[in-house]
């Protein structure tokens, strides 16, 4: 039986949540179809590709993938246990290659949050 997933944003030590930041960057039209695409991840077994993807040579990053009108959205982050996703970084995509850059900050965020959660 399938579990939803359950997609959590990534708060900093200092409380800061860069996600949500993100989110409040982006007009009105492209935070709605962000939001679209996470209820998607959250609801469907089987999440199409284009969507939600697997990262190669990453430490277990997934990304999710959002397109709107001429705009490309990244959000990456990984699992924390069977269904929940962690987004730990995003950003708009400019390259054909996800920027190194962006995938350091998902793993440093991803480790952080992996600490933290131990020293509770």
């Amino acid at each position: 039986m399938f579990v939803m997933r359950e997609i959590r944003f990534y708060k900093t030590s200092s409380g800061q949540n860069p996600i949500v930041d993100f989110l409040d960057s982006l007009s009105a039209r492209q935070a709605q179809k962000v939001t679209w695409t996470l209820k998607l991840i959250e609801e469907l077994e089987k999440v199409p590709i284009q969507y939600f993807k697997k990262m190669v040579n990453t430490d277990d990053l997934w990304e999710i993938r959002v397109t709107s009108g001429s705009n490309i959205f990244r959000l990456l982050g990984f699992y924390d246990g069977h269904n929940v996703v962690v987004l730990t970084h995003a950003f708009q995509k400019k390259t054909q290659k996800t920027p190194r850059q962006a995938i350091k900050i998902a793993e440093e965020r991803k480790k952080e949050y992996i600490r933290r959660m131990k020293n509770r």
